[in-house]
């Protein structure tokens, strides 16, 4: 049947909504509207990192015009615009309903780092893919909440691996223009500037807003003309440069940070400290008091009831420390604004009061002036406790005021096409309405909304998905672009074997390398033509990290030079993209991290809804999680205390929960090829694991526990 075509009026105000959507990160997880930007290139959509901002500039406004007067993309457009808009202006959310009190009192929420999407790519790990899931799930449940951070202006470095099997970095400008980001403008409709002194210098900076649905995420930035070049580049890179790079970048998300509260009109009710990067941030909160004419004891009374700290590092040595010169440098006027001496300044950030030795600490400097502080899980909790039972000389371990809340992650967020699809086609249109309850994911345990084989055919498809985008990633990576390399490169993997997936930093005390350890034996595994096994790696190394490049180098050997050749693999250039792909399709993800050093880890998390089983150390999140049914464990809820003899262990371990349970768990299949008792694991695991490892739970316990608490 004809159609009317659509006027000038109504095609502008579409192009509106389209660019207006293309600037709120909400789109990141709703699939169909990912599916519109993809349709409108679908070529621009994979070469520019899925980038919606992007996209648009790619297709022209005549184009666009055109390609809207199709009456069925015109109709997918609008019911795309109509579910954004609904979304931005329910008014019925969880917060509305039970933390009224936080309404024109935001949560302020300082983190070094934001993970949000591939297209901004300004986090370096897990503490910022955390952040983001934190600031997507805040948005979801209608609490007031503001994100602060800084604009990398080269974010974090892409990874490419040379003729040495060496990580080599790299480094890309981002360009606002092109990402789904606006400026801040100030009252003339300029980009806001605001100002803190760093060293002896006046340093500058301008506002970036980046939305993500409901909340916005503030991002500082000194790349101006007026900044002398080093400052200029304090925002260059996450985590980038020396220890004086270090310390002045803090001083921006500290007290820049809360400066631009100030000059935005926004008054927070709670100041939330995402590890100690910004805890800074009380220092000026005490002199903003201070100079209404509070003393220096009321001002740090009166700011400690407005923080609050979560500590995500279970080393000593992950935790931020400044020599007293380098702070004499660079934070002088701290000092001089408190009206104390430079000794007494270094001592808030000390253990131990007058020791000189000790140097300025910034987890000490949170812990001091925070009304609440917490691990991220419940294990991390305890070794928190213990790290710094010194602090507070006169309580015991078990009194030390450090709580726990266990981190999750924004489910929708990173649930792969399929899953979506396969949920729609069983709950209609509004599938996802109660998708972070219990009552959604139980249903999985029941056989009669889904089948055995319906779970089977999902993990399937799945699995095949992933091998088909490694081969296509390592096509690339070998630069060699020959029609018989496509033919060598389609025989990489097996989309019918167990598939076992590491990604992660690598960091060396997570032990990439540990399940390699029994090497003949894991050769005679990937080779075995019955039951075989295969592995996919992935992960970036910190650039002053020889020893976690080393591992990098040592599997990546294994890969090309010994008999795994063809069964393992390693993915250059992990990021968010790489990840949502390897935690959808493989069927096992392995964690082995030096028990107790990981705070939670998420990544084993993002797995369950689609299926795939964790094999892990009972550390973090997982020592919580696993029931005995949903999973795999390596060892016990113990340690060895020698480090050598952890590792023998546990790579014993590891190989035994492999051979005998998980191998023939997978293997082990009935008349019609259907393993069952493996799909009952994945049913649990769905059931269990996905409604309470997310943030939807997560950012509610943060409200009831701690933002709503007051004093």
């Amino acid at each position: 049947m004809k159609t009317e075509p659509l006027t000038s009026a109504e095609l502008t105000d579409l192009i509106h909504g389209l660019n207006r959507l293309a600037r709120n990160l909400w789109w990141t997880w709703n699939q169909e509207a990912q599916e519109i930007f993809q349709k409108l290139s679908a070529r621009a959509w994979q070469n520019l990192y899925h980038n919606a901002v992007a996209v648009l500039h790619e297709v022209s406004d005549y184009e666009l015009r055109t390609r809207l007067q199709d009456p069925a993309f015109a109709a997918d457009v609008r019911d795309v615009l109509k579910r954004f808009n609904a979304y931005m202006e329910e008014g019925d959310t969880w917060a509305a309903q039970n933390a009224q009190k936080l309404e024109g009192k935001p949560v302020a929420y300082f983190s070094a780092e934001f993970g949000l999407h591939e297209t901004l790519p300004i986090a370096a790990g897990g503490l910022g893919i955390l952040a983001g899931d934190h600031a997507k799930s805040a948005s979801d449940l209608g609490l007031p909440f503001v994100g602060i951070s800084l604009f990398y202006r080269q974010g974090y470095f892409m990874q490419t691996i040379n003729e040495e099997n060496w990580q080599t970095e790299y480094y890309s400008r981002l360009n606002p223009r092109n990402l789904p980001m606006e400026a801040v403008l100030d009252a003339k409709g300029e980009q806001l500037t605001c100002m803190i002194q760093i060293a002896t210098s006046q340093v500058k900076f301008k506002v970036w807003k980046v939305n993500v649905g409901r909340i916005p995420i503030y991002l500082m930035d000194t790349d101006l003309p007026e900044n002398e070049e080093h400052h200029r580049e304090l925002t260059l890179r996450v985590y980038g440069g020396d220890s004086t790079t270090r310390i002045m970048q803090e001083m921006l998300l500290g007290v820049g940070g809360v400066r631009l509260m100030r000059a935005l009109d926004i008054q927070p009710s709670v100041f939330h400290m995402n590890e100690g990067h910004a805890a800074f941030l009380t220092l000026e909160l005490m002199r903003e008091k201070m100079a209404t004419g509070h003393t220096l004891e009321d001002a740090s009374k009166a700011t400690t009831k407005e923080c609050i700290f979560t500590t995500h590092t279970p080393v000593e040595a992950g935790h931020d420390r400044f020599t007293s010169d380098l702070v004499q440098y660079a934070a002088h006027k701290f000092a001089n604004n408190l009206k104390i001496s430079h000794q007494e300044f270094m001592d808030m950030g000390r253990v131990r009061k007058g020791d000189e030795s000790e140097p300025f600490c910034m987890t000490v400097l949170a812990l001091k002036h925070s009304r609440t502080a917490n691990g991220v899980s419940e294990l991390h909790g305890e070794i928190s406790r213990q790290m710094w039972q010194d602090l507070y000389a006169d309580k015991k371990v078990e009194e030390v005021p450090i709580g726990h809340i266990t981190n999750g992650i924004h489910v929708e967020g990173w649930m792969k096409g399929p899953l979506r699809r396969f949920f729609r086609s069983r709950l209609g249109e509004h599938w996802d309405t109660d998708l972070n309850t219990h009552a959604f994911w139980s249903r999985m345990e029941d056989p009669d909304f889904v089948s055995d084989e319906e779970i089977w055919a999902l993990r399937s498809l799945l699995r095949r998905e992933l091998i088909e985008f490694s081969r296509r990633r390592l096509l690339l990576q070998s630069q060699s672009l020959k029609r018989e390399n496509f033919i060598t490169f389609d025989h990489l993997l097996n989309p019918d074997v167990l598939t076992i997936g590491f990604a992660r930093r690598f960091a060396t005390y997570k032990r990439a390398p540990l399940v390699f350890q029994q090497f003949e034996q894991i050769v005679k595994l990937v080779k075995d033509k019955k039951h075989p096994i295969q592995f996919i790696f992935a992960g970036k190394a910190h650039p002053r990290d020889d020893e976690g490049k080393r591992f990098i180098q040592h599997i990546i050997h294994l890969s090309k030079h010994t008999e795994l050749h063809g069964h393992l693999v390693f993915i250059e250039n992990y990021d968010i993209h790489v990840a949502r792909q390897m935690v959808s399709g493989c069927d096992i993800w392995l964690n082995n991290p030096r028990r107790p050093l990981e705070a939670s880890g998420t990544s084993g998390q993002k797995t369950s809804a689609h299926g795939c089983l964790n094999m892990s150390i009972l550390d973090g999140w997982w020592r919580e999680a696993f029931d005995g049914s949903n999973g795999f464990a390596i060892g016990p809820d113990s340690q060895p205390d020698s480090i050598e003899e952890q590792d023998r262990v546990d790579s014993e371990n590891l190989y035994k929960v492999l051979t005998q349970e998980v191998i023939p768990g997978f293997y082990n299949r009935d008349s019609t090829g259907i393993p069952r008792q493996w799909i009952q694991k994945i049913r649990r695991s769905m059931s269990t694991i996905t409604p309470e490892y997310s943030t939807w739970r997560m950012v509610q316990d943060y409200a009831n526990k701690y933002y709503l608490t007051g004093e």
